[in-house]
């Protein structure tokens, strides 16, 4: 894989991070550097999520209720969280993903007019 230069990355919108945990964990459980790693290899080196971000997200979606955790041992043998969705979580994602295609169509429409007659 190659590796993206930073001035190539992408900044997150507001909210989509959240968004894209829950897309991420929709496949099973991961560790925090795990969903990290995910985001990042998904998006083809696009976005990578910061520290200081996903661990406060992840946090704030447990709260919520939409991730349950459990401790583990990750790949390199260490004591690891792992992130699980729940039912309520799968239901939010199915909401975000709605709200976000609403947003790619409204700001579609936005930057691709359709010609006036």
């Amino acid at each position: 894989m190659t590796r993206t230069p930073d001035d190539r990355r992408l900044e997150l919108l507001q909210g989509t991070l959240d968004m894209l945990i829950l897309r991420t964990l929709q496949w099973g459980s991961l560790h925090g550097h795990g969903i990290g790693q995910a985001i990042r290899s998904q998006s083809d080196d696009l976005l990578k999520v910061e520290t200081g971000s996903l661990y406060p997200a992840l946090h704030r979606l447990v709260k919520r209720g939409w991730l349950r955790t459990e401790w583990g041992v990750s790949e390199a043998n260490q004591r690891a969280k792992y992130y699980q969705l729940t039912a309520t979580g799968k239901a939010q994602l199915s909401r975000e993903r709605d709200r976000w295609s609403q947003l790619v169509h409204a700001i579609g429409l936005i930057m691709n007019p359709a010609p006036k007659e």
